[in-house]
């Protein structure tokens, strides 16, 4: 089994577009205005499966493999967040779609806030699950050592050209795993397959060097999001962290950049908010999209 043929109680299709210099691959599902969902590192568009089902039933649902991720080709450049929220920007106007609602988790979180800072007329409303933007004093205190271990270290271990693809080639599975188990508030949400669909998308060839783009990136889009902090979001915005991670943080770091937020903690969960907490999220979204239709 591969993370395109995951047993789903829902029909998703899977396509490819060409935008750019990337083949983007990407599920659909669904029918109605479009709600686009994405995903984080080290995860593909299968983070969102146990939620496209609740939301097809309303909404065309898209959900594509970021630059560098997945199934999407894997391009040397490109992984700042600007550019990468260009690429969703892409597929979505070749689709036919204009406006959208949008929602992202981890990097793919730090994208949609890019998308709706660059494309203000092209949002109707974002939401942002477990990530702390780049550039504004949150995330970078998070990454300071701190006793036991306890701080965002990979942020900074992966920034390191050449040194963690080296240590980490090979044994994907051992690192990966960790991310799984630590930074959930139950590791059970989890099954081994779950966590080998993305070890499995992890070790096709360029996926790991990509993957890693993201966090050499990390200055270039911190610049960004700081110039684009000057026009605040005036969208209605959602932000959430899970309790056990990144708690009221993803919220405090969205209030610096936009207007109109709400959100907070969800309980009984970690950073794999797809996973440990899918009956929130589609809840959530549902709602928070829904209002005012």
């Amino acid at each position: 089994m591969t993370e395109k043929t995951l047993p789903v109680a829902f029909p998703v299709q899977h396509h490819t577009a060409r935008v750019g210099d990337l083949r983007i691959h990407y599920a659909r599902a669904g029918s109605g205005e479009p709600i686009v969902l994405l995903h984080g590192w080290p995860q593909s568009w299968a983070a969102w499966r146990n939620v496209i089902g609740a939301l097809s039933q309303k909404y065309t649902v898209i959900v594509p493999d970021l630059r560098g991720l997945g199934s999407t080709s894997k391009p040397d450049t490109g992984y700042d967040v600007n550019t990468v929220a260009r690429d969703i920007r892409g597929l979505v106007t070749s689709l036919g779609f204009d406006k959208i609602y949008l929602a992202g988790h981890d990097w793919g979180a730090a994208v949609a806030y890019a998308y709706a800072a660059q494309f203000r007329e092209g949002v109707h409303k974002l939401s942002i699950f477990e990530m702390v933007l780049p550039g504004f004093g949150i995330m970078e205190e998070a990454m300071t050592p701190q006793q036991g271990g306890n701080f965002l270290w990979h942020m900074a271990f992966q920034s390191v050209p050449d040194i963690p693809y080296a240590l980490i080639q090979g044994r994907e599975d051992i690192y990966m795993r960790w991310f799984f188990e630590h930074y959930a508030y139950d590791p059970s949400a989890f099954s081994a397959e779950d966590v080998a669909i993305y070890v499995r998308a992890m070790t096709h060839v360029g996926s790991l060097r990509a993957g890693l783009e993201y966090y050499k990136s990390y200055f270039e889009s911190a610049a960004q999001n700081t110039e684009h902090a000057k026009q605040p979001l005036t969208i209605p915005v959602s932000a959430w962290g899970g309790e056990a991670c990144l708690g009221d943080a993803t919220k405090a770091s969205i209030d610096l950049v936009a207007n109109d937020v709400r959100g907070g903690v969800i309980e009984r969960c970690g950073h794999w908010i797809g996973e440990e907490r899918p009956e929130f999220v589609a809840g959530h979204l549902l709602e928070f999209f829904g209002e005012g239709q």
